[in-house]
């Protein structure tokens, strides 16, 4: 693989979005299945840098990852 296909597979899977299944349930992003565990590891490095970066500019200090989550506890109520 190269170093352009590793590097889209990383932002795919570093990023916030995650499909559900029919029960809601968060599934795992497709991309990760496709990199190895150094590719893995390096994804969840981009992710957490991504998310702190995402918190700084927030202007509550959340990142997506927060803001979507507290969405969902905010419509189950």
């Amino acid at each position: 693989m190269s170093d352009p296909d590793v590097d889209a597979l990383l932002e795919a899977v570093a990023g916030a979005w995650r499909e559900r299944d029919a029960y809601g349930a968060v599934r795992s992003h497709p991309a990760w299945h496709d990199l190895d565990a150094q590719g893995r590891d390096a994804a969840w490095a981009r992710a957490a840098q991504s998310r702190k970066l995402e918190a700084a500019l927030d202007p509550d200090g959340l990142s997506t990852t927060v803001r979507a989550l507290l969405s969902r506890i905010r419509a189950a109520r």
